[in-house]
């Protein structure tokens, strides 16, 4: 695994990437492009995209989002990181983001008291819709409030606060998180309709970070010419590039792009397109990566 931002210490908290895709994962339900036909035969996939933050001070870790691809994502916190799960913060009511919650059902795993925090319509969606309230009600999983801007203290060294962004809010609210520790900050934002409509200045955002994994779901408006663009709303990866470029390099390479849909050849780590990314100064997360906090 590639590990950004090293310290000695092996208490030191960091985040991993546990998948970079967006929510139809690669390859994608219905797709036969390029971008998917190999993928079909080969068995090789990218997990839709998920953090872990980890605590190996405590041996605990953390969730950003519950994806199709939990069971992995949970193998990997659980038997590569070697720690326990102590809670999932969801970003919203969107399939790729809270639908792996079902594999900690009676079906599955049968977890007891599971914390899963949530803003209060994304509670009152679990709470009133099944089979998300056969969750609650069995104990499987335990809601927890989020409120906007408000930071929760995970251990002695981690804090994650949530915050809000304009997003298609069909079912529930949707947010960002930062996750700081005692020495860095790491702010995350894998959905946003676009940077314009926050009420957060972007720029002095991951000016003010350490790093920044921002929402990469399309690298350019021509990708799915059968789509309304209009109807899923995303910053483009090249307005996110023009948008910031006037950062110097050091704070350009704080900016992952993240969140890929599987049109984007983006995911593809070793494309013309992440060759021109990272010329530019910016990154491309991979799945695996770890930032140390």
């Amino acid at each position: 695994m590639l590990l950004i931002g090293c310290l000695k210490s092996d208490n030191v908290p960091y985040v991993v990437v546990l998948g970079i895709a967006q929510d139809g994962g690669l390859p994608h339900a219905g797709c036969l492009n390029n971008c998917c036909e190999k993928l079909w035969s080969t068995g090789k996939k990218e997990k839709v995209s998920s953090l872990g933050i980890i605590d190996p001070k405590t041996g605990q870790s953390w969730l950003i989002d519950a994806t199709p691809d939990f069971p992995k994502q949970l193998h990997i916190l659980e038997n590569v990181h070697k720690t326990k799960l102590a809670g999932i913060f969801l970003t919203h009511a969107h399939v790729g983001h809270y639908s792996g919650l079902l594999q900690l059902g009676r079906e599955v795993i049968g977890a007891k008291d599971i914390p899963v925090y949530a803003m209060p319509k994304m509670k009152n969606f679990l709470l009133k819709n099944g089979p998300w309230n056969q969750l609650v009600s069995l104990g499987n999983i335990k809601l927890m409030n989020l409120k906007n801007s408000k930071e929760i203290k995970l251990s002695s060294q981690l804090y994650i606060e949530p915050f809000l962004v304009p997003h298609r809010d069909e079912f529930s609210e949707t947010v960002g998180y930062r996750v700081v520790s005692n020495h860095k900050s790491l702010i995350y934002v894998p959905d946003i309709d676009k940077w314009n409509k926050w009420d957060q200045d972007i720029f002095q955002v991951v000016l003010h970070s350490d790093y920044a994994l921002l929402d990469g779901t399309f690298y350019s408006s021509d990708e799915i010419p059968h789509r309304n663009m209009s109807e899923i709303p995303h910053p483009f990866i090249i307005e996110t590039m023009d948008l910031l470029n006037d950062m110097n390099s050091k704070n350009r390479k704080k900016i992952y792009f993240i969140h890929f849909n599987h049109s984007n050849p983006a995911i593809n780590h070793t494309s013309s397109i992440s060759n021109i990314i990272r010329s530019k100064r910016f990154n491309v997360a991979k799945d695996g990566l770890k930032l140390t906090l």
